[in-house]
């Protein structure tokens, strides 16, 4: 089953910007497909892959730092390739 999956990850601590681009680099490194905007990360693929990626990235993300929040959104298909028609 393919899923796409949104997040947003925000530390909440003084020194945010390390984390999350150590977050998105080891995203990226996954071999799935990873689309980036200023405001989130979608990452795209089998369900099981993407779920054990982000199992244990969140898990170590969360370890690194004091405070933060992961907002996930995760859609039952591959939106990868969508294109807006308006």
């Amino acid at each position: 089953m393919k899923i796409s999956v949104e997040l947003t990850l925000t530390p909440l601590q003084d020194n945010f910007e390390e984390p999350i681009i150590n977050f998105i680099k080891k995203l990226r490194a996954s071999g799935l497909t990873i689309l980036e905007n200023p405001l989130s990360t979608q990452v795209y693929g089998d369900y099981d892959t993407v779920m054990q990626l982000l199992t244990s990235e969140v898990k170590e993300t969360f370890e690194a730092i004091d405070n933060g929040l992961l907002q996930m959104k995760i859609v039952k298909t591959d939106r990868s390739d969508y294109e807006p028609n308006f």
